[in-house]
């Protein structure tokens, strides 16, 4: 069982010189703030972590970053 988690998982990427901003969506993560857990889901390439990571940056409560992939399967290691 591979143990090791990669602690890039943990950090929220730096922003892109190219950002792209989407006020729109920013509120709507803004009004869903009265919930403890907010699962963002999309296909691949669909601005996830650039929309997430973005938000995250404007606002001041505490956050916590952990991406996920298709080898994170293991609830134990989930935990």
């Amino acid at each position: 069982m591979h143990t090791t988690l990669l602690t890039t998982k943990l950090h929220v990427p730096p922003p892109c010189q190219n950002l792209v901003v989407r006020p729109r969506l920013i509120t709507y993560l803004s009004k869903v703030l009265i919930r403890r857990f907010m699962l963002v889901s999309a296909p691949a390439g669909y601005g996830k972590t650039t929309l997430v990571s973005n938000w995250m940056r404007e606002t001041d409560i505490s956050w916590a970053w952990l991406s996920l992939d298709e080898g994170d399967d293991d609830p134990i290691r989930f935990l």
